[in-house]
């Protein structure tokens, strides 16, 4: 699980990003506006924190952006503003909870699982790709009815990429959600797992599914 932090506070944004990293969830934290809503128009998180007060663009301006570009990834307004006004046009905007500083971090986790097993919860238990499909609950892959095994990673890979269909994911990002690792330029463990997840869905079948984008990573869909 992938968070984008939006914080103009060093120290605020650097105690939560460490927290967050600490308590499992990768973070990513920009300062700025005009940054965080780069961030989450050409990344992919599980989850945005986002304080209100940023310099560039404003947090309710970031979420627009966010919401405009039909992102639906929970977002969590962090905020030292307490009135009620502020409270409901941040919900009314399309933000999924609000916190107000000062908080305890202990909050702030439980708000962001709870977040993001609601987001689960909304997950199809099945996703299919042509007559590709993936059973994310007995862990059961099969392509035109025929039986495929995976490995865990494998399997993780495949889910990542069936889930983002038809978006390009790069090897960085690739390497952060299924091996939660930063991504180093000379290792080929994404390029690896991808030659051997194709050998298993693709070379048997027509048509192919996984496709490489020169110079950006990789994508999964059906080209007709």
């Amino acid at each position: 699980m992938k968070i984008l932090l939006v914080e103009d506070e060093p120290k605020t944004g650097d105690y939560l990003k460490q927290g967050l990293c600490e308590a499992g969830f990768p973070t990513d934290w920009v300062q700025d506006g005009i940054s965080g809503s780069h961030q989450a128009l050409h990344e992919t998180y599980d989850l945005i924190i986002l304080d209100v007060m940023l310099p560039g663009r404003s947090g309710w301006e970031v979420l627009q952006d966010i919401r405009s570009a039909g992102k639906d990834m929970p977002v969590l307004f962090l905020t030292a503003r307490d009135e009620v006004n502020d409270r409901v046009r941040g919900l009314e905007a399309g933000a999924d909870d609000y916190l107000v500083k000062p908080f305890a971090f202990a909050e702030l986790l439980a708000r962001i699982r709870t977040l993001l097993r609601r987001e689960r919860s909304r997950e199809p238990d099945v996703l299919n790709v042509a007559d590709l499909e993936l059973d994310l609950r007995t862990r059961r892959a099969t392509r035109s009815h025929q039986r495929i095994e995976l490995t865990a990673r494998e399997f993780a890979l495949l889910a990542l990429l069936m889930r983002r269909r038809g978006e390009i994911l790069p090897r960085a990002l690739i390497a952060s959600q299924v091996w939660d690792m930063n991504f180093e330029s000379d290792t080929n463990v994404v390029e690896v797992a991808v030659r051997r997840l194709r050998a298993k869905i693709d070379d048997p079948f027509e048509p192919r599914l996984i496709h490489t984008v020169r110079g950006m990573g990789y994508t999964l869909e059906e080209k007709r």
